[in-house]
């Protein structure tokens, strides 16, 4: 799964997030600490509204916590979607010994090689340097 940290990167590089059922999130507050959501209709639901876009937790008692606006959290991509964003210039993903190649065309057209032990994570280091 990609890191919190990398994700923060993503978004700061400007990767944009339209909240979907099956997104996955950290809210971005150092006492909520890496807790993983995921947005789905019987729990965790995207509602826009004029003043922009919250995500409502929907029965859960247990946290005092009923929405937070999506700038407030961290949108944690998953492996299909960082290839998406890639899109052309993504070449294909190799598995290493222990670790995975992701091959991009670079800005001067050659292919270049980013790597990570964690398949998202490569993609994300990837992304980062196509958004960078």
């Amino acid at each position: 799964m990609i890191t919190a940290t990398l994700a923060r990167a993503l978004q700061q590089a400007g990767l944009s997030w339209q909240p979907a059922n099956g997104d996955r999130f950290v809210i971005a507050k150092p006492e909520m600490g890496d807790e993983v959501f995921h947005l789905a209709d019987m729990t965790v639901e995207a509602h826009d509204l004029d003043t922009g876009i919250i995500l409502a937790f929907n029965g859960t008692t247990e946290w005092a916590l009923d929405s937070v606006a999506v700038e407030h959290t961290v949108w944690l991509p998953r492996e299909a979607q960082l290839r998406d964003a890639l899109g052309d210039r993504f070449v294909s993903l190799v598995r290493h010994d222990h670790h995975h190649a992701v091959r991009i065309v670079g800005p001067d057209g050659a292919v270049v090689e980013v790597t990570d032990p964690d398949a998202e994570c490569a993609y994300a280091r990837a992304l980062l340097r196509v958004l960078g």
